[in-house]
């Protein structure tokens, strides 16, 4: 039996194994059962290097600047993509995402599902195999990360059993089902994880996503009025315990966490991917260069910035909006964090752009900018310290989930359950440690701004506000939405090919 054009299903793709060059010649074309069968490894694989396939895999969908973290961060109060004369217009993709007017043919959003979907293909497919224990458990894991995304985003999680014919259309799941099947999965598949290192699947990692299940699970259930459930939050709390009480985090200097030796320097990472400097990895790098003005060094894309409500939910004095960082002011002249004002390099000279004005970034940003003074507009963000040694291939881990997030999300949760003065003094423990100032009361209002202030560009922001009641309202250039906005369109392509999907209301 034939699979017709397989990359419109999003199940299979260049990216799934390190070893896809035959598979790229058949994508657009046809391949039979026998053929999948020998491409992914015939009856004696090589699991790690299948293995090693899931965990690249991750890379296009989480670290592509224009996928996952785009569908996440530019939907959000965080990034605005502005058009810059003749630059950055990309048909308008960018102004669609920032003011919620996406449909379901929007290639970035469509390209996001599929590259999750790869991630499910690939994993499923090593399981075939009777792996190890471990190696089971690892590709297990990586499934259940991006099923919940694909739960999160799109509510419809497409998925075969281990060794099913590709020939066959993938039944779906969705709503509160995928979340327990995920929860179950995670549950099952702990004993066999690893307790490390950040850059493999391991116990801890699957604690902390599956605190983001429970956390998010009412959502699941209704997203325009979730509610939370007492038994779902203790599930955050205790997994949360789990995880402290083990001694194996502790909260570090903050961009640290980010830098290109991070694997080495973070004792809050939990879950990273590892990327090795000059050698290979994921466009980490991208979140640098998307915002950095020409002229700077690096030499960047003068693009993405933020807004200035959300800059604005900084103290002055919060060491979380940044300044100098050695190994990178003194290179480049760069500051980590935001970047307002005068630019200079790293000798202390003022840049100009690229017009003869002054390199002087402005809060004020609109989605479409004309005039002299079009590329200095917005603030900019360099969350990830750059790597100026590894080339196109940066040094710096990818941070899936952190310690921080373990104590938000555990702080949440007690406040959720009516115990807002055990909450604050979780949330005070973090910014007393970067070097904020402590508040005196702990609110949703406070609490989400706080999850922004702590976790800005690291890709969950939409999800955030979405839990919080807040992702519909309006912000910079972004009107009220609808609440069919609460969740994003099947792509039309994706809908050709599985008729088991079905296009999400108000689309």
């Amino acid at each position: 039996m034939k699979l017709a054009k397989i990359a419109a299903v999003g199940l299979i793709g260049a990216s799934v194994l390190a070893s896809c060059t035959k598979l790229d010649e058949k994508l657009n074309g046809e391949l039979t059962g026998t053929e999948a069968n020998q491409l992914f490894g015939g009856s004696n694989p090589d699991v790690s290097s299948l293995l090693k396939g899931c965990y690249d895999a991750m890379r296009a969908p989480y670290q592509d600047q224009a996928q996952w973290w785009a569908a996440q961060e530019h939907t959000s109060d965080e990034v605005i993509g502005p058009t810059r004369g003749g630059d950055w217009d990309d048909n308008g993709v960018w102004r669609v995402l920032h003011n919620h007017r996406w449909d379901a043919d929007h290639a970035f959003l469509a390209d996001t599902y599929r590259n999750l979907g790869r991630v499910v293909f690939a994993t499923t497919d090593l399981l075939k195999f009777n792996p190890p224990a471990q190696a089971a458990a690892e590709a297990r894991y990586l499934r259940a990360y991006a099923m919940f995304s694909m739960l999160d985003g799109w509510n419809q999680v497409p998925y075969r059993e281990p060794g099913a014919d590709i020939s066959v259309t993938p039944k779906v799941r969705s709503g509160v089902e995928a979340a327990d099947y995920i929860i179950a999965e995670l549950n099952a598949i702990l004993p066999a994880l690893p307790n490390g290192p950040a850059y493999t699947a391991n116990k801890d990692a699957a604690r902390a996503l599956l605190m983001k299940v429970y956390l998010n699970k009412g959502v699941f259930t209704n997203r325009a009025t979730p509610t939370f459930a007492a038994a779902d939050m203790q599930q955050v709390i205790t997994l949360a315990d789990q995880i402290i009480n083990s001694g194996t985090y502790q909260l570090t200097n903050y961009f640290d966490n980010f830098a290109p030796n991070n694997e080495t320097l973070s004792r809050e990472n939990i879950f990273t991917a590892r990327n090795l400097g000059g050698v290979e990895s994921g466009n980490v790098r991208s979140r640098w260069f998307c915002g950095l003005h020409y002229n700077q060094n690096p030499s960047g894309w003068n693009g993405f910035t933020t807004i200035a409500d959300f800059y604005n939910k900084f103290d002055a004095t919060d060491p979380r909006r940044g300044g100098p960082y050695a190994g990178q002011t003194n290179v480049g002249g760069i500051n980590v964090g935001f970047l307002v004002g005068q630019q200079r390099d790293q000798n202390g000279v003022a840049l100009r752009d690229r017009k003869g004005n002054p390199l002087v970034f402005t809060t004020d940003i609109k989605l479409i900018e004309t005039g002299n003074d079009l590329e200095v507009k917005g603030i900019r963000v360099v969350k990830y310290p750059i790597d100026y040694t590894g080339g196109d291939n940066a040094n710096n881990d990818y941070v899936y989930l952190r310690y921080s997030d373990v104590l938000l999300m555990k702080a949440e949760a007690l406040l959720r359950t009516n115990q807002a003065a055990a909450a604050l003094t979780i949330v005070n423990q973090i910014r007393s440690f970067r070097g904020a100032t402590p508040l005196a009361t702990l609110t949703n209002d406070n609490l989400i701004d706080e999850r922004g202030r702590e976790l800005y560009w690291e890709g969950w922001r939409r999800q955030d506000l979405i839990r919080f009641g807040k992702f519909l309202g309006t912000w910079n250039e972004k009107p009220a939405s609808g609440t069919e906005r609460l969740l994003f369109p099947i792509p039309n392509r994706s809908l050709a090919a599985n008729p088991n999907l079905k296009q999400n209301p108000g689309y």
